[in-house]
């Protein structure tokens, strides 16, 4: 019998890649947590001009950051006209930013059926805000930002 201690384990395999694009400077842009209860707030407060601000600045984050996807303009262009289709393409957007850093998805262009309201006129709405915007939050926290 040997007193010599066992080979430390193997290290851990690596992260799947991020696939983000990176910015000035190499590094990769991470966008902004936004509280789910103060943009609700918001968009009642300001009759729902709020709702295609964050249409706007969230696709223009995940643009930037993943260098795939919408863009703020054109987002905010389809949620000015078409909002209920826009709820399909932000969840979709959300989802692929999981999938192509190897995760699995929380939200996916059927959380838009979340959108169309049910019995109660905001309900539903309110649930896909909640879901898409919370799986967004998650997504950078888990990406560095505060």
């Amino acid at each position: 019998m040997s007193d010599q201690a066992p080979p430390p384990p193997p290290p851990p395999p690596p992260l799947p890649p991020q696939y983000a694009a990176p910015v000035q400077g190499g590094q990769v842009f991470v966008g902004k947590v936004r509280s789910t209860g103060l943009a609700i707030l918001l968009f009642i407060v300001t009759l729902g001009i709020y709702g295609l601000v964050w249409w706007y600045l969230v696709h223009d984050e995940m643009k930037k950051h993943s260098g795939q996807g919408l863009g703020g303009l054109v987002a905010l262009i389809l949620g000015w006209f078409i909002s209920p289709v826009a709820a399909f393409f932000t969840s979709d957007e959300v989802g692929k930013l999981y999938e192509r850093s190897g995760r699995q998805a929380p939200v996916t262009a059927l959380t838009g059926l979340w959108y169309f309201p049910g019995m109660f006129i905001l309900v539903g709405p309110i649930i896909w805000f909640v879901k898409t915007n919370g799986a967004l939050n998650d997504y950078w926290r888990a990406n560095g930002a505060v």
